[in-house]
């Protein structure tokens, strides 16, 4: 089969400077992995290119297995290959094993190379690169960019007649060191270009090793494709570059959501990590939202907020200090301020969850209100019902879970208790103080307290005189 682009994916390294438990494409990112989002920008390139029509390798090396058992599981509906890297001996060495090992990529038109450790990667920025190598009918282009203090970087030194070439650091001798333009690592080269040239490339450098930037040659028919942007190209080798890349891109979600009617107290210390957030949301500082969340329109959430693979309906309000994990908020509830609830729990429209309350695996239907010190756990409760302070569903009896289910239009008095298994029908009314083992059929009356017994003048034998 033929195909227009095959894009490579460097992935073989070990990520030592990182300091982490797993091979460098796996270190985290915004909630997934760093390999992730150049193969989703490749991905979304390609499709834009032509759909069906494109192949992706990855060559992996240290953590071989750690790394395609997760792409396996996260992309089985993409069309990727993987090449082994035994030995980490360069770049192009890497591109080697790569055409060695995947007999496709030999059948594609165009090859593009990413490094997994690039994360600000985007799909505009390799459509650039693809047109530009099209449209001015070259062989291959390189995405450059300018820094004030290229040091690590290699240079990128312009022909005066047509082409260039790269010089590593360690190759470079002072007045090459001193150009501002910079090699970003990313790669779009016609692939008969790459396979008349590739084994050719030797190692003949400070290095020792097979450089892929040899591939560009004064005389060959390349160019550099300078970048207004460098952040979009940054590497992560560290976890100091790791912080600042994810910082980087909470800007740019910012930003994208400003467009969308979104608004900020201070986004520079919100940490957002997903664009589903509708026109309107009103989001204030120290909030978390992890990249599973979605937030509809009008929706406020106060500070110090965390919020996990969770759905919050439009016009919910999530009051200062919440923590919700795996829940979903149905249209206009309020919930907290100091509330948890935990995965599982499904809260009604126009419902309210006071202070210090936990709810955990319950659903609660519109208009249920559950005000302040009180945990619901495996419960189902009725519109328009009012549970009063301290209530508990004492729902484990030390070796299984049961369910209290409590109807329509109820009223549990505060500090009362549910023994479960156990049902309260529609408007029925809990006294204060009562704990329910029995079943409640609907309109009934429940109060389990014991006689109160009042013994004059006895206190002072309790109380110690000052």
């Amino acid at each position: 089969m033929k195909y227009e682009v095959g894009t490579v994916i460097l992935s073989a390294g070990a990520g030592t400077r990182m300091n982490l438990n797993v091979p460098k494409p796996l270190a985290p990112f915004m909630g997934d992995c760093l390999v992730d989002y150049p193969l989703r920008a490749s991905v979304a390139m390609m499709n834009t290119v032509a759909p069906s029509k494109n192949l992706i390798g990855l060559v992996t090396g240290h953590g071989r297995d750690l790394v395609e058992n997760y792409i396996n599981k996260n992309y089985k509906n993409e069309n990727i290959s993987y090449a082994f890297q035994k030995e980490q001996l360069g770049t192009a060495h890497a591109l080697r094993c790569y055409f060695d090992q995947i007999e496709d990529s030999k059948n594609c038109e165009y090859t593009m190379v990413l490094c997994a450790d690039t994360p600000l990667i985007e799909e505009a920025s390799l459509l650039h690169l693809y047109n530009e190598l099209k449209n001015k009918g070259l062989d291959g282009v390189a995405a450059t960019f300018s820094v004030s203090a290229p040091k690590g970087y290699g240079r990128i030194i312009r022909s005066e007649d047509k082409g260039f070439h790269i010089v590593e650091e360690k190759d470079a001798n002072e007045q090459e060191r001193r150009v501002q333009e910079v090699n970003s690592g990313v790669y779009v080269l016609k692939t008969s270009f790459i396979l008349e040239h590739l084994y050719s490339i030797d190692s003949e450098n400070k290095a020792g090793e097979f450089y892929l930037t040899d591939l560009f040659k004064d005389e060959f028919n390349v160019a550099p494709i300078l970048f207004d942007d460098a952040s979009s190209f940054l590497g992560v080798n560290n976890l100091e570059q790791l912080e600042k890349s994810e910082t980087i891109m909470r800007r740019r979600i910012a930003t994208a959501l400003r467009v969308k009617g979104v608004r900020f107290v201070d986004a520079r210390h919100t940490y957002i990590n997903t664009q589903k957030i509708g026109r309107g949301s009103f989001i204030h500082p120290y909030v978390n939202i992890d990249e599973k969340s979605e937030i509809g329109e009008n929706v406020t959430i106060e500070p110090g907020c965390i919020i996990i693979n969770s759905k919050i309906e439009d016009g919910a309000h999530v009051k200062a200090y919440s923590h919700l994990e795996e829940v979903v908020l149905r249209n206009s509830s309020i919930v907290g301020p100091y509330a948890r609830l935990r995965p599982g729990a499904d809260i009604g429209p126009e419902s309210k969850i006071g202070n210090f309350v936990e709810i955990k695996k319950s659903k609660l239907d519109r208009g249920v209100k559950v005000s302040h010190l009180s945990y619901v756990g495996d419960a189902e409760i009725g519109e328009e019902t009012n549970i009063g302070c301290g209530f508990i569903t004492c729902n484990y009896d030390g070796a299984n879970k049961h369910k209290t289910v409590i109807g329509k239009k109820s009223f549990i008095g505060s500090d009362s208790q549910t023994v479960a298994p156990v049902n309260i029908g529609d408007e029925c009314f809990v006294a204060s103080g009562s704990t329910v083992t029995h079943d409640m059929s609907d309109g009934s009356f429940a109060i389990s307290r014991t006689k109160q017994v009042t013994k004059e003048n006895m206190a002072k034998r309790f109380l110690k005189s000052k």
